[in-house]
């Protein structure tokens, strides 16, 4: 590492910068090379310069895409492979038959249009949840040092840097204080870079420790990760168990639905002598309910609704399948600070060690305040109880910021009577030799829940390699946690639902534990410190798996800790707010993060809780359950009148007799049993932990559901075809069928609408009386051409239905039996 000498000012002149790794897949731009270290600008741009480079266009104007735009959204509903089918036979229908065999169109036009008016809700939520998470980098202008959006930065500004703080543009150091970056999110290396006057930093990166300032030298898109932030950030719908299980589905529907249409257009135009404008009307009505075309409806309204819903509770979901992924989660990693306790902390006592003065241990503790412009909670809680007082100020010569992966921090000062003085402070057990009297002191301490810090004079240099070493205890800091009232209740929430609880903090373990306890944590008494954590991945995890609450946590361990769980099979959700947890949080399946955490945090993270309140979490978990449960119970129904409609479409080919049903009838059908039900289904509250194999799980039900109405069906017509003969006597078979198809499909419902409710129950209940007004009201029969001829026949399809219904019971406790629920 090159040194930089210091010029007569005292300040540090530019040396060689030190070279950044850079992404094997990443190019830098030839046309843009980095410009050389600007002249450094203490005061920043003057607003006469802001204004100059605004009007060249030198702005970082990289547009912020939390959503899809609305023509996106328009074209993601209309243009569909089984809109353009169906759009394709709504225009031959209403050249060859009455209006209401073509009311299929109508349905599929006011669902494309429900589905673009709640995404473009659920769009408009997004965009305002992005703006109140927006990061506000600090610029310095003027000599002011202000807040602005990242969007109006401009070339040349200075930036100013802290602890968790994302280097939002490309530029170069003017500024450094202990300035440690982590470029892991863009080059793959996990130890942080120490960045001195003159080095480069890339946009992406983010600062763990120290603080200073860079000088803007690319913004807008020529800055390195601004194509990987505006793709991070956009509204998704894709890459979800759920949506590439229903992409399977349709692309089986496809491969089934093209032949058995191919053979249903021949058998009612060819081989069946029928009037021409009959024969296309029916084999349309065959060819239509073969395609599901709302379950993808459905699924996008579910999704977009849950986005709208977790907005009221100011919970930012950054990508959208979050929300089904933090459902499928059986272990919640979550780091105590933050998340389990509120920010601040309070100094409760103060134990002066060895003989020390407390006077002086005071003077110690309220410059060792002074020292840091950019304290942490701990340092800040000594700030508020050690203020500024009357006597001298003793002057800061070097310090050393805080560091998760050291454990403490450090200050050289020169006191009031000109005395050199080191002191750490940190960590105890990090800061004392093993078996230290001192640390079962601390120990008592801990298992009260109680935060210990260890005040140490150093001797030597304060950046020395063995600084802590042999440093003199002088006293102890006990440091009160505030917790977080509902903390406890989200705590026994995941309890109920069996999802697992892993503490994972950079604390002490037993204090983390006696913490975790107080909130009614099951396991809380098995700690671990993490020192002493094996290393193979597969040891880790079942020390991971047998314990709950973890101390002493490196950032590199937590990143370890989840991919051994992992490696088990656990879907791993992880929390936290600061940068020692951005690994991790990028490496679990779910990252979720508050929006009072660290920049950097709240990038890489898929959900942003903008509230800071730990208790959103199970109303994310219950969104995403509702959402996964209930795509589930309708896609069951949906496919099931997809299996029936294939399978009398190739009895009918094989039987070479007229298509049953006009495009009305099924349309009549689809709304009551399937349209209508499945919206209100979709959206219904649901506690059932998701399950995989999505696909598998609709299958096995939606294909004996649909093989015994499809036979249950086919046999009322074949029996109605012996029945009735002379003129209406299509009619009157078509009718019978359709009262057998309805009760069957209707039973279907009824089981997939369980545990009843009373609204459940009202559901169906209004579903089959809407049946019956069809057939008794005479307009309304002679619009749906429905009228039941004779009692013979019609009792017979009620007998027949029953049968199927009975059947039906006992398939679905079978395989539910066999496969699970």
């Amino acid at each position: 590492m090159t040194q930089r000498a210091l010029d007569s000012s005292g300040e540090q002149t530019p040396g060689p910068s030190r070279p950044t790794m850079i992404d094997a897949g990443a190019e830098l731009d030839p046309v843009h090379p980095m410009e050389p270290p600007p002249a450094r600008r203490p005061d920043g741009l003057s607003t006469a310069e802001v204004a100059e480079r605004v009007a060249r266009g030198e702005v970082n104007d990289v547009p912020v895409r939390s959503s899809r735009s609305v023509a996106e959204i328009v074209r993601a509903n209309v243009f569909t492979r089984f809109n353009l089918i169906i759009g394709v036979l709504w225009v031959i229908m209403l050249f060859v038959a009455p209006i209401q065999d073509s009311l299929f169109g109508f349905v599929i036009v006011a669902n494309t249009g429900i589905g673009i008016i709640q995404e473009w809700r659920a769009k408009k939520t997004l965009d305002s949840l992005a703006v109140i998470g927006e990061a506000k980098p600090t610029v310095r202008r003027d000599g002011v040092a202000a807040e602005i959006s990242t969007s109006e930065i401009v070339l040349g500004d200075l930036v100013e840097l802290g602890p968790g703080d994302k280097v939002v543009v490309d530029g170069t150091v003017s500024e450094a204080d202990n300035l440690e970056i982590d470029e892991s999110l863009l080059t793959g290396e996990a130890d942080p870079v120490i960045k001195r006057a003159g080095d480069p930093v890339m946009s992406g990166s983010f600062v763990v420790a120290g603080g200073g300032a860079f000088t803007a030298t690319k913004v807008g898109r020529e800055a390195y990760a601004a194509q990987l932030a505006e793709e991070a950030s956009r509204f998704t719908l894709v890459h979800s168990e759920l949506r590439s299980g229903i992409s399977t589905i349709l692309k089986y529907v496809t491969w089934m639905m093209v032949p058995t249409a191919i053979g249903l257009i021949i058998s009612q135009l060819v081989v069946k002598d029928n009037n021409f404008k009959e024969s296309v009307a029916r084999t349309v009505g065959g060819i239509v309910p073969m395609i599901p075309e709302g379950l993808v409806l459905l699924t996008s309204v579910a999704f977009a609704i849950g986005v709208v819903r977790l907005g009221r509770k100011q919970c930012l979901v950054q990508e959208l399948p979050a929300i089904e992924g933090l459902a499928r989660v059986d272990v919640v990693c979550l780091d105590k600070t933050g998340t389990l306790t509120e920010g601040g902390m309070d100094v409760t006592e103060v134990r002066p060690l060895n003989g020390s003065d407390e006077a002086y241990v005071t003077r110690v503790l309220r410059n060792f305040g002074s020292s840091d412009p950019r304290p942490n909670a701990s340092l800040q809680a000594i700030i508020d109880a050690y203020p500024e007082g009357d006597e001298p100020a003793w002057t800061v010569t070097d310090a050393m910021p805080f560091s998760s992966a050291r454990k403490y921090s450090g200050a050289a000062f020169t006191e009031a009577d000109g005395t050199d003085s080191v002191w750490l402070l940190g960590a105890p057990d990090v800061l004392l030799s093993e078996g230290d009297a001192t640390l079962t002191e601390i120990e008592q301490l801990n298992e009260q829940g109680l935060r210990v810090l260890l005040l140490a004079r150093a001797e030597g240099e304060l950046d020395a390699p063995g600084a802590a070493a042999g440093a003199a205890p002088t006293a102890l800091v006990v440091l009160e946690q505030r917790l977080r009232p509902d903390a406890g209740d989200t705590l026994a929430y995941f309890a109920d639902q069996n999802v697992a609880t892993k503490v994972i903090s950079g604390d002490n373990a037993v204090s983390v534990g006696a913490v975790a306890g107080k909130l009614g944590l099951a396991g809380a008494e098995h700690t671990l410190d993490a020192r002493r954590l094996p290393s193979d991945p597969d040891e880790m995890a079942t020390a991971l798996e047998e314990n709950a609450v973890f101390g002493r946590v490196t950032p590199q361990q937590k990143r370890d800790m989840v991919a051994a769980l992992q490696s088990r099979g656990h879907t791993v959700a992880m929390t936290g707010d600061g940068v020692n947890d951005v690994l991790a949080l990028k490496d679990a399946d779910i990252g979720v993060s508050m929006g009072s955490g660290s920049e950097a945090t709240r990038a890489v993270a898929q959900i942003v809780l903008l509230n800071n309140s730990f208790a959103t979490l199970p109303s994310v978990v219950a969104e995403g359950r509702r959402v996964i449960g209930n795509i589930t119970r309708v896609a069951t129904l949906f496919l099931t009148k997809t299996v029936y409609s294939v399978l009398l479409a190739i009895l009918v080919v094989c039987t070479q007799v007229e298509y049953p049903f006009l495009p009305r009838h099924l349309t009549l059908l689809s709304t009551l049993t399937i349209g209508v039900p499945a919206f209100f289904l979709a959206l219904a509250p649901n506690k059932e932990r998701a399950q995989p194999h999505f696909v598998r799980r609709v299958m096995r039900y939606a294909i004996p559901s649909g093989v015994i109405a499809a036979a249950a069906t086919f046999a009322t017509y074949l029996v109605a075809r012996h029945y009735y003969s002379g003129e209406g006597a299509l009619e009157a078979e078509t009718s019978a069928a359709t009262l057998t198809l309805f009760l069957v499909s209707m039973w279907v419902l009824a089981i997939i609408a369980r545990p009843y409710t009373w609204w459940r129950v009202g559901l169906v209940a209004a579903m089959g009386l809407g049946f019956l007004i069809v057939l008794v009201v005479p307009w309304l029969q002679d619009f749906f051409a429905l009228k039941l001829v004779g009692a013979p026949m019609p009792w017979t399809a009620v007998g027949i239905a029953v049968a199927a219904a009975v059947l039906l019971e006992f398939v679905w406790r079978w395989v539910g039996r066999r496969f699970g629920a």
